[in-house]
């Protein structure tokens, strides 16, 4: 009976501190998009609110929730509100099982550093789960009887489909590579050669067509069509406003995490250091280690999520059918050629 209480307070504790992390990881990452689109711009950035201005994302939050909260007349007012919910709601999901690091012992009990991270099919999981993430946004344009919004969730269902194809065949050749589903599987197989066996050097095609695909799911530029503000006003969210737009704003930034946490686990080692933990005087499964092994794989998702600001800012927006022609006729091929020509390596290797 202890150990079931223990599991269920452990769980609760997670789920809570995970929450949390990525509601401030989401005002953290809106302040740096906006510095550093501020210093690439050769603007001042905010810096009003709060010293050097880091107030200002909490400022924005509780603007939009005394914001009034309008619905056009016309629109199917459950689905309306339900559409933010899950777009947030599986922006948060996902995170379920994705590891920080590998474990600690307390005791004879050992503790992993995630909520479910062991889970042995965590990558048909996030594909499973991000693919769900296009019913939000679907919903967002459909039940607003408005035709920009309209365009804008058509645009997000057609541009998710194709891009999802080529992510799933992508990371289908570390799979295999893997053997595994497991993502700690995936980390494992990097660790050792001085960081030389990092899937970004053994699998750079499959690393390119993942990236490029990351950023056509999380709608960011230039794949930001479904939100397109020359031609479509703002697209899905056109309708929206108060705390319900902060649900769509917040999703997609917990979005630049999750694909910035999963490329930094598939394709850049993860938590995995260069050197073992005997030669920096640390045992493997201590606190420190566990510690230690959290803040290098931190790092590399702050660099990835610099990475999506910095393309944001620097890449003009494709027109529609540029967008379709690559996820269709150069991502879609090419992914199954990596895959294939992985399986055969591998195979003629064994």
């Amino acid at each position: 009976m202890n150990d079931i209480v223990w599991i269920i307070v452990e769980a609760v504790a997670k789920v809570l501190f995970l929450v949390l992390i990525l509601q401030l990881t989401a005002a953290a990452t809106v302040y740096l998009e906006r510095k550093i689109s501020a210093f690439i711009q050769i603007r001042v950035g905010p810096n009003r609110v709060g010293p050097w201005g880091t107030l200002q994302p909490f400022a924005d939050v509780l603007k939009l929730f005394l914001k009034e909260d309008i619905v056009p007349k016309a629109a199917d007012k459950f689905f309306h509100s339900l559409a933010p919910i899950i777009s947030l709601g599986i922006a948060l999901a996902v995170w379920a099982v994705i590891p920080f690091g590998d474990y600690f012992m307390i005791g004879d009990r050992k503790i992993m550093l995630g909520v479910a991270p062991d889970v042995n099919i965590g990558v048909l999981y996030v594909l499973a789960m991000t693919s769900l993430g296009v019913y939000g946004i679907t919903l967002a344009g459909w039940s607003s009887n408005s035709k920009y919004s309209l365009l804008g969730g058509l645009r997000s269902s057609a541009q998710m489909i194709s891009y999802e194809l080529s992510m799933g065949l992508s990371l289908l050749a570390v799979v295999m590579m893997a053997s595994s589903f497991s993502l700690n599987d995936i980390v494992a197989i990097q660790e050792g050669w001085g960081g030389w066996k990092w899937n970004i050097f053994l699998q750079p095609v499959g690393f390119f067509i993942f990236l490029t695909a990351a950023f056509a799911e999380t709608n960011r530029a230039p794949f930001d069509l479904p939100e397109a503000e020359p031609e479509l006003v703002g697209g899905f969210n056109t309708e929206y406003s108060g705390m319900k737009f902060g649900m769509f704003f917040l999703a997609e930034y917990a979005n630049v995490a999750t694909s910035s946490a999963l490329i930094s686990l598939i394709y850049l080692g993860g938590w995995a250091l260069p050197f073992s933990p005997e030669a920096i005087g640390m045992q493997e499964g201590s606190i420190l280690f566990a510690l230690l092994q959290t803040l290098v794989f931190v790092l590399k998702v702050i660099f990835m999520i610099f990475f999506f600001v910095w393309v944001r800012w620097s890449i003009p927006r494709f027109r529609y059918d540029q967008l379709m022609y690559l996820g269709w006729k150069v991502l879609l091929p090419l992914s199954l050629l990596n895959a294939l020509v992985t399986a055969a390596v591998i195979v003629f290797a064994i």
